[in-house]
């Protein structure tokens, strides 16, 4: 079984939820860890993508937008809306509304949310998942 974290930030802004999500993301690949980072759709994808070439001046992420077929590059972050490719599994960024489909299969799952009330609903109903598998959840307010 994973290891889940939540992050519970006290803005409600997705901005600083992406922003939050970019220092986590940079952190683990400074460490050699290459995660998938699920959202909800395209565009917030893309807006991530452009957000980890700009967060911090100086930073350099080497990450692309999953497509559904798996790059020949495995040394690089994930961004996407599909199941978790298998050489990605390791390390989920869960910033979907949405159970990740292979969490059981992750080391560790890290659930980030914002203070909105949809987030927040959504975020305890994974929650409840979680523990009811067993998991013992840390939880940061941030």
């Amino acid at each position: 079984m994973p290891e889940v974290t939540f992050y519970v930030l006290n803005s409600e802004s997705l901005y600083d939820r992406y922003l939050f999500s970019c220092k986590l993301i940079e952190k683990a690949y400074n460490s050699g860890k290459f995660c998938y980072v699920l959202l909800d759709s395209i565009e917030q994808c893309q807006r991530l993508d452009d957000m980890l070439w700009i967060f911090r001046a100086g930073s350099f992420i080497p990450h692309q937008v999953f497509n559904g077929i798996t790059p020949d590059i495995t040394a690089q972050i994930l961004i996407g809306i599909e199941n978790t490719p298998e050489s990605w599994q390791n390390l989920v960024f869960n910033l979907s509304s949405q159970m990740p489909e292979s969490w059981q299969n992750a080391t560790r799952v890290l659930e980030i949310l914002d203070n909105n009330e949809t987030t927040k609903i959504v975020g305890r109903e994974r929650y409840r998942t979680y523990k009811n598998a067993g998991i013992e959840i840390v939880t940061h307010k941030i």
